[in-house]
């Protein structure tokens, strides 16, 4: 492929030609090599496609960089991903403006069939860094991978998370794979990398920019099945990212917090919009997003799940499990509970996400 990704470069590196255009470009003359080759007056004929566009489309300068390029990528076995490969992430082929080129560092692999997304303030409380390692840990059953985007606060706690549960974890960053940002997480890379890897579509001659978080988030949003908004300001970056999900068609989860909490206003306005789902217990996203356990980890998120009940939610826990749903009544009469007590274990249960209410006093096993 590599005759070929010098001029997929070659077209990335031509200014005012972005990802959606370039597609257009790809798609009317068959190829990166053929749209560069073409002549001006054909291309002037694609719609949406003026002289502004294609002004600097010939210019030898793209070649030149691309070859620079190209070096850095093959001297650091860097992995590049065109948008028509098999290997290029499927759901983020999907979006309109999708790069036309990924590069990836690390040990990758996108076959799992759960990805989430988990973003949210760098200015992570106590109660946010809790809940997140607690989201990874209950999450872990299902082998999910985990994006973020190594940033300090939250994408850095779910990075830590996923390598503690032994899950993999991919670091999408706004800038080329010959840098860090922040610095700092350096001490991680190693780690990430034989857990998973980092993604980006910036070049080693990008000059960082805080405007490149935007873009950045793009991938970050369509890659994965889901966003997950741990805490947010009223206005942050993760709340682009949610956003962006929502235009994708994904499902966008946020924690809800206390009114009075700076750090939940963000999260709190997505539920209160609807422009997220509550997400109040980590159990909230498998259920909503229908995931099914391979049966051979079965047994272990019983004793998972074991392990967090009490005595008299055990057996609850047992009864609905051979019973399916059931009223409360007949519950603490059949596993001899006062009625006052199952109800109070109920409820517990289904904040943990283990059951769920049903119309007339029924409760079922989620």
């Amino acid at each position: 492929m590599t005759q070929d990704l010098i001029y997929i470069l070659a077209l990335q590196h031509v200014p005012k030609i972005g990802d959606v255009i370039a597609k257009k470009l790809i798609s009317h003359c068959g190829s990166a090599e053929a749209v560069l080759k073409e002549k001006k007056a054909n291309l002037l004929k694609i719609d949406g496609i003026g002289l502004t566009t294609i002004k600097n489309l010939f210019s030898s300068e793209h070649m030149k960089a691309a070859e620079e390029e190209l070096k850095f990528i093959t001297d650091q076995k860097i992995v590049s991903l065109y948008f028509e490969d098999i290997d290029y992430p499927k759901r983020l082929k999907q979006c309109i403006d999708s790069p036309i080129l990924l590069f990836q560092a690390g040990h990758v692999s996108l076959k799992q069939k759960h990805i989430i997304s988990v973003v949210g303030t760098r200015k992570i409380t106590t109660y946010g860094i809790a809940f997140c390692e607690k989201l990874v840990e209950q999450l872990a059953v299902f082998d999910p991978i985990i994006v973020s985007g190594f940033a300090y606060g939250t994408d850095i706690t779910a990075h830590k998370a996923a390598l503690k549960n032994n899950l993999q974890t991919i670091g999408c960053l706004a800038h080329g794979l010959n840098q860090i940002y922040p610095r700092s997480h350096k001490k991680y890379m190693a780690d990430v990398e034989k857990r998973g890897g980092f993604l980006t579509d910036f070049w080693s001659t990008d000059t960082f920019d805080r405007t490149n978080f935007l873009k950045r988030n793009r991938i970050i949003a369509g890659i994965s099945e889901a966003t997950i908004v741990i805490e947010s300001a009223e206005k942050g970056g993760s709340l682009v990212t949610a956003d962006i999900a929502n235009s994708y068609h994904r499902d966008v989860f946020a924690v809800p917090g206390r009114v009075t909490d700076s750090q939940s206003a963000g999260c709190n306005n997505l539920i209160k919009t609807q422009q997220a789902h509550t997400l109040s217990t980590p159990l909230d996203i498998p259920y909503i997003l229908n995931w099914e356990l391979d049966t051979k980890q079965q047994p272990s998120v019983q004793k998972q799940l074991f392990v967090e009940l009490t005595p008299n939610e055990k057996l609850i826990y047992s009864y609905l499990k051979d019973h399916e749903k059931q009223l409360l009544d007949i519950i603490a009469l059949e596993c001899q509970i006062p009625i006052f007590k199952v109800a109070s274990a109920l409820l517990n249960m289904e904040l943990k996400g283990i059951v769920r209410p049903l119309p007339g006093k029924q409760f079922e096993l989620i």
